[in-house]
């Protein structure tokens, strides 16, 4: 039997029910095969990074699992295909977005998967929620580089 591995998946949307949508998301991982959800962070509104459209609804959260990182990431994809996610464009507005930010201390470059995810220390709506989740992940220049990207926790 593989090893437990703690993984971090960035939730988020901006179409619809937002809210319910990375709640339902949020919940959902810990059904995942062979997976259960560890902890989860706050919500969090915030301003489309390089996109138009609504502000997003954000979180972040760490599962154990002892799915392989290919099969956690196509996992993801069907609980974003079962939110109703459509690919029109690039940075295209989306009622569900689940990104597989980091997977244990792996390093992984394919053709369909990059980890840890190229930009999860560019965005504010990824460091803030980690930083409240994993604080030892997240250092204070990091979080300084983004202050001028718009994010809010939700009450």
């Amino acid at each position: 039997m593989r090893d437990v591995v703690t993984a971090y998946v960035g939730i988020g949307a901006n179409l619809g029910d937002a809210m319910a949508a990375v709640q339902r998301a949020i919940d959902d991982l810990g059904t995942l095969p062979q997976t259960s959800l560890a902890v989860r962070s706050s919500l969090y509104r915030s301003a489309p990074v390089d996109a138009s459209g609504p502000d997003y609804v954000n979180a972040v959260a760490a599962i154990e699992t002892r799915l392989t990182a290919p099969d956690v990431l196509a996992q993801l994809q069907a609980l974003e295909q079962r939110a109703g996610r459509e690919r029109p464009w690039r940075h295209a507005p989306r009622t569900l977005d689940l990104d597989l930010l980091l997977y244990g201390v792996a390093r992984i470059e394919s053709a369909t998967l990059t980890v840890p995810h190229p930009r999860w220390q560019e965005r504010a709506f990824v460091l803030v929620p980690m930083s409240e989740i994993a604080p030892g992940l997240v250092g204070a220049a990091a979080l300084g580089a983004v202050t001028s990207q718009v994010i809010a926790r939700i009450p």
